[in-house]
């Protein structure tokens, strides 16, 4: 016999009969694990059909079709599953579906009979696909189970099941302090986070919204979207070094449109010397490209081109925060991979000064949350530096 432990404030999704059931907060909750084991103990007890759904599935990699094999080896029930590259079936004829949301509308129009629709990543989901796929779970006594970890206090998901919650609809807030199995490797990471900088804590860890506002310094401007890089674009690269407890960045970039495309990043704290190569050589033809990186650590640029890349040191002149600033807020949309999450970290992070007392907005960048904001001016400095900008030109 297998016992599976359940996190007291997923019980429900065993015990309660509601249309919605939703868990969000903060990273290292169990949500994920909690939904997972729910979703096997149901489809053991009976034969369902179970679509596991987000906004973008481009590959079953994105997906929670391998957390659910994790889960499956873990309890011991490999013998009462078959699992293939695109599917997971269990001998009672219960079976779990992927699929992507945006990219296989269609699809989910047409789908009949479906008992459990969960919905992982759900902070991603927009307003029109909720309403493709809330519809399609018509079967009765169907449910739509809904994790995510909450970004702006605007996003649809955020608005439909924490703000205005339907009334047949159960939502419950998570944290890493109400997850048992809470592993010492995050609860590190999550002591540091708090001491370096409480704002990305209580985002990060305790799944407090960022709420989208004019300190932002791109604000209105960026927004996650999955795209392909095309052939023939001319790729930037810029770094910024770590030190002590800051991250060294290295991130990749292109302009097409008149906006900016960042498809690749790099980065990691505490990064020694022999390590800068490896960890830029994950970036894409980095040895191809020239790098524009953080002119402080002329040790630190030496040592990278005697590895063989192609990299230059990046003048600083006053003013050169701002003028950059200015240069990337006039292009028309600044799309960040979802795979670049650091860097769409920071741009939801790197905000202007504000007044404690009257609240107002100051002229003054906040230096915290500028690693690969850091990263992307090197990365432009040349466009930066000359009268002339790209965006006239392209």
């Amino acid at each position: 016999m297998t016992t599976i432990q359940m996190p007291k404030p997923l019980l429900f999704l065993l015990n309660t009969n509601r249309r919605y059931k939703v868990a969000y907060g903060g990273r290292g909750s169990g949500k994920s694990y909690g939904f997972a084991d729910a979703c096997l103990l149901k489809a053991l007890q009976n034969k369902i059909r179970v679509l596991c759904a987000r906004q973008l599935q481009t590959s079953i990699k994105d997906s929670v079709h391998k957390l659910l094999c994790d889960r499956i080896t873990a309890h011991g029930l490999d013998a009462w599953f078959d699992i293939t590259q695109q599917a997971i079936r269990c001998k009672n004829g219960s079976e779990f579906i992927f699929k992507g949301i945006q990219n296989n509308v269609n699809e989910i129009k047409s789908m009949e009979g479906i008992d459990i629709c969960w919905v992982e990543e759900a902070q991603s989901v927009s307003r029109d696909s909720w309403e493709v796929l809330i519809p399609t779970i018509r079967k009765e006594g169907s449910e739509i189970w809904v994790t995510f970890n909450p970004d702006r206090e605007e996003d649809a998901t955020y608005q439909r099941f924490v703000l205005n919650a339907p009334d047949d609809c159960i939502t419950v807030l998570m944290n890493y302090n109400d997850n048992p199995f809470f592993p010492d490797v995050l609860r590190r990471e999550m002591e540091y986070c708090k001491r370096v900088d409480y704002g990305m804590y209580e985002h990060i860890w305790l799944g407090k919204t960022v709420i989208n506002t004019e300190a932002q310094v791109y604000h209105d401007k960026f927004e996650v979207k999955e795209f392909i890089t095309p052939e023939n674009v001319t790729l930037y690269y810029g770094a910024d070094w770590g030190f002590a407890n800051d991250p060294t960045a290295l991130i990749r970039c292109f302009i097409k449109d008149r906006c900016l495309y960042i498809d690749y990043e790099a980065g990691g704290v505490g990064v020694e010397f022999e390590e800068i190569p490896p960890l830029f050589e994950t970036v894409p033809e980095v040895r191809k490209w020239k790098i524009r990186a953080d002119c402080a650590r002329p040790e630190t640029i030496s040592y990278v081109r005697r590895q063989g890349f192609d990299i230059e040191a990046c003048p600083k002149w006053k003013g050169s925060v701002e003028d950059g600033i200015a240069y990337i807020r006039s292009f028309e949309r600044i799309y960040v991979h979802p795979r670049c999450k650091n860097t769409y970290n920071e741009f939801k992070f790197y905000s202007y000064k504000q007044d404690r007392v009257s609240g107002d907005i100051l002229p003054i960048v906040l230096d915290k949350d500028n690693h690969y904001m850091d990263a992307l001016r090197y990365a432009l400095n040349s466009y930066i530096q000359t009268d002339v900008s790209i965006l006239d030109v392209l």
